[in-house]
């Protein structure tokens, strides 16, 4: 996930786990923590939940997220919803390789993951950066999407007020991220306080990503720009965003619904960047409706 403060303030691992094997006990109804294989070598931890002739959903957390991300929403979700959070690379416990941090490559290794499970087709829910592995990851593979859906996310950061300026903050990281840094920025993607243990495990994971991976995902993230493609998306697609977001505008959301062509928008008041974690009752709600619009 993502944060911009116009409105700041102020290790490698690798994991060895064989395709599938279970890494952790299951947490809550059926999910389990699960670790995949991809062809091109690298690991990715995921949650997995719901029954398996369920409808594919695979959930995209934002940059220095993990699947924790979507784990109220997962908590919320009915059983007919096959769910897959993963998380992304260099992020949470998955492989953290020197190189590959671009959104074509986090949109890659998706592709990758959905023939390991050997899905036919899915909706894909991304968050903020991972609203833009969506985008790619529809634009790549349509015959793979069945719909698409953003959070607080948008087709170029590139020109949003203080990207830049926060851009050129991130390249100073060096080291290990502290708790201080990233208590600082999950907090200003919050509109109103959350349960501080999640909270705090938010904090903890984000501590996760190497410093270096978390500027190489940002540059990526930076170097994007969906603007001219979007009417290339062609699936049904559902924007969420809320009011209080001090990253994406109203505008960014606008251009969205405007140039995507199935596209429809969800409001939320007194929301921030992170409405999932906000409202997770009600977003999984909204989804699920959606969902069951079109299936």
């Amino acid at each position: 996930m993502f944060a911009l403060c116009g409105h700041f303030s102020h290790g490698q691992m690798n994991l060895s786990l064989h395709h599938d094997e279970v890494a952790d006990e299951p947490i809550g109804t059926n999910l389990t923590i699960k670790t995949a294989r991809l062809p091109n070598g690298v690991y990715l931890q995921y949650a997995e939940q719901g029954i398996f002739t369920g409808t594919a959903v695979i959930f995209l957390h934002g940059i220095g997220d993990s699947w924790h991300s979507f784990e109220p929403v997962l908590k919320a979700l009915p059983e007919n919803i096959h769910a897959f959070a993963v998380s992304l690379r260099g992020h949470g416990d998955s492989e953290k390789p020197a190189t590959g941090y671009t959104i074509n490559h986090f949109a890659t290794d998706v592709d990758q993951f959905i023939k390991v499970k050997e899905l036919k087709s899915v909706y894909v829910v991304g968050h903020s950066m991972g609203g833009m592995v969506a985008q790619q990851f529809v634009l790549d593979h349509p015959q793979l999407t069945k719909g698409m859906v953003l959070i607080d996310s948008d087709a170029n950061f590139n020109d949003n007020p203080g990207m830049p300026g926060f851009f050129q903050q991130a390249l100073k990281l060096d080291g290990p991220i502290d708790r201080k840094f990233m208590d600082e920025f999950q907090r200003t993607t919050l509109a109103k306080p959350i349960d501080p243990d999640y909270y705090n495990l938010l904090v903890s994971e984000g501590m996760k990503v190497p410093a270096g991976v978390f500027k190489s995902s940002f540059a990526g993230m930076m170097q994007a720009d969906f603007r001219d493609e979007l009417k290339n998306i062609k699936v049904p697609a559902l924007i969420f965003w809320g009011n209080k977001d001090n990253i994406c505008s109203i505008k960014d959301e606008e251009q969205l619904l405007r140039d995507i062509p199935h596209a429809k928008f969800m409001i939320y008041e007194n929301t921030g960047h992170a409405l999932h974690w906000e409202e997770p009752a009600r977003f999984t709600n909204d989804l699920t409706s959606f969902i069951k619009s079109i299936h």
